[in-house]
């Protein structure tokens, strides 16, 4: 074996067959790589990554917009403002998330000051109709205690003290409310693949760069034979078991395993553009996260929101989402990606999808015929006074929209991820997007009961249960712990 568990090119293959095959080295990968190497550290894993670096698409810092998704800020999982049960489950998910973070922490497994900062979470809207929502939803999610510390209030002068930015220059006859949680969170994603994939080479885990995978076939004895490109040469190696945790390409990947799982499924190509400002002067001045209502039509990832992000230690301002266009499923892929995932049984499908979201449509072409000054005066309906020669327009990643078959509506486009378990659990992908990132832990865990059951029930589960006390909703002493082992306090600048 080399020095480094970090590689690049050809490499001795015929020394590296595994128990875990991990395709993909983003979050997901890395995540459940972790949590693998923590249970079983005597277990062979390989990650594989067909670009030169880490977490180089949805995962990296610049291509998401770094929210801890706890359900305080936002609105699209709550269009009725009386039904707070998805704000409620990806709550207590995220909180599931921080405390394996935390246990990884304790153990000296994992840094958190290079990933987290505590960022507050706001929403703030505008009209007598959206107001009125507003109260109510903070009505109904304040009866849950995972939301206790969440703030109210239709005062323009207390909601400039939460996020001056906002306020300042608007008129003052304008009404307007919002709601507030302290303990948000800004999460760098990026970072915190990097640390995670680090446990997993310290217990003896490879991470194969630049590495193509082209086919997947499992063997009559069950084992998983990888094939692929790396530079001028190509590779194959054996897995036990195999994660396809590749974004955008992971239903080609699962299609190419020929998995009945994945028949019908669908993906449609959504990019994104984020106004980006780094001016000091400026950025010291918000400190929040402040998402309002999407227009209508608008995707449920379209929420626009004006965020703090704490990257490699410097603090910026980001403003957006704006609709992008492409037929690249990654953001280093191909004009050919989409097309590569066409089968003739998802072609229904995806005009079943498209038929029934023609509103979606004409939001998205209206995005894109769009010109600079309407997209600036997106960002001025939460930042009046923002001056467009401190920001800059940058390209994010490039993300697939997951369209699913559905009886009654032949094809459903579906927020969230879907995790596709095949083959008696020797192979799964995960389909989808946001709020996957912040999610990744219940996903992984999800997998590892049904993957690998026997483990699962022998001896895992209990060692799980030790760590995260995930049966139990968070109390206010437990979260509380789990700020501090991430050293959250440290970075609290209310």
């Amino acid at each position: 074996m080399s020095s480094t568990p970090f590689d690049t090119g050809q490499s001795l293959y015929e020394e590296l067959d595994a128990d875990v095959i991990l395709i993909g080295g983003g979050i997901m990968s890395a995540t459940l790589g972790s949590i693998l190497a923590v249970l079983q550290p005597d277990w062979r894993i390989i990650m594989l990554e067909k670009t030169h670096g880490l977490a180089t698409e949805s995962s990296g810092p610049w291509n998401n917009a770094g929210t801890g998704h706890s359900g305080y800020c936002e609105l699209n999982y709550m269009p009725d403002p009386a039904d707070g049960r998805k704000a409620t489950t990806i709550a207590r998910q995220f909180h599931l998330s921080r405390r394996w973070w935390a246990h990884l922490a304790r153990t000296g497994l994992l840094d958190p000051s290079t990933f987290i900062h505590t960022v507050p979470h706001m929403d703030v809207v505008f009209g007598a109709d959206d107001i009125d929502y507003l109260r109510k939803r903070f009505e109904t999610l304040t009866r849950d205690p995972v939301f206790d510390g969440l703030e109210y209030s239709d005062d323009p002068a207390t909601i400039g003290g939460w996020a001056p930015l906002t306020v300042e220059g608007r008129d003052r006859d304008e009404p307007m409310a919002a709601t507030r949680h302290a303990d948000g969170t800004d999460v760098d994603f990026g970072a915190l693949t990097a640390g995670l994939t680090r446990i997993v080479t310290d217990a003896g885990g490879r991470v194969l760069l630049g590495h193509d995978v082209r086919s997947l076939r499992r063997a009559a004895d069950g084992i998983w034979t990888i094939r692929g490109k790396a530079g001028r040469g190509r590779f194959e190696l054996r897995g036990r078991r195999v994660f396809v945790g590749a974004g955008g390409m992971a239903l080609r990947l699962l299609q190419r395993a020929h998995l009945p799982e994945v028949r019908g499924y669908a993906v449609l190509p959504v990019g994104a553009a984020f106004y980006r400002c780094s001016t000091p002067a400026v950025v010291a001045r918000h400190d929040a996260k402040v998402y309002g209502q999407a227009d209508i039509g608008a995707p449920p990832m379209s929420v626009p929101h004006l965020d703090k992000r704490v990257i490699d230690g410097t603090e910026h301002l980001l403003f957006g989402p704006y609709a992008t266009f492409s037929t690249k499923l990654l953001k280093n892929g191909r004009p050919t990606d989409f097309f590569t995932t066409l089968r003739w049984h998802n072609l229904h499908v995806i005009a079943a999808a498209l038929i029934q979201n023609l509103s979606l449509m004409r939001y998205l072409i209206s995005e894109l015929v769009a010109g600079p000054r309407k997209k600036f005066a997106k960002l001025q309906r939460f930042y009046p006074t923002a001056d467009v020669r401190q920001w800059q327009l940058v390209f994010a990643g490039q993300r697939a929209q997951l369209v699913t078959p559905d009886r009654r509506r032949i094809g459903v486009l579906q927020q969230g991820t879907e995790l596709v378990v095949g083959d008696g659990g020797s192979i799964a992908g995960l389909l989808g997007a946001s709020p996957g990132a912040s999610t990744a832990v219940p996903i992984m865990l999800d997998l590892l009961e049904r993957c690998f059951p026997d483990e699962w029930h022998t001896s895992w589960s209990r060692i799980v249960t030790d760590v995260v006390d995930g049966d139990v909703p968070p109390s206010d002493d437990s979260v509380a712990a789990t700020a501090i082992a991430l050293g959250l306090d440290a970075g609290r600048r209310r």
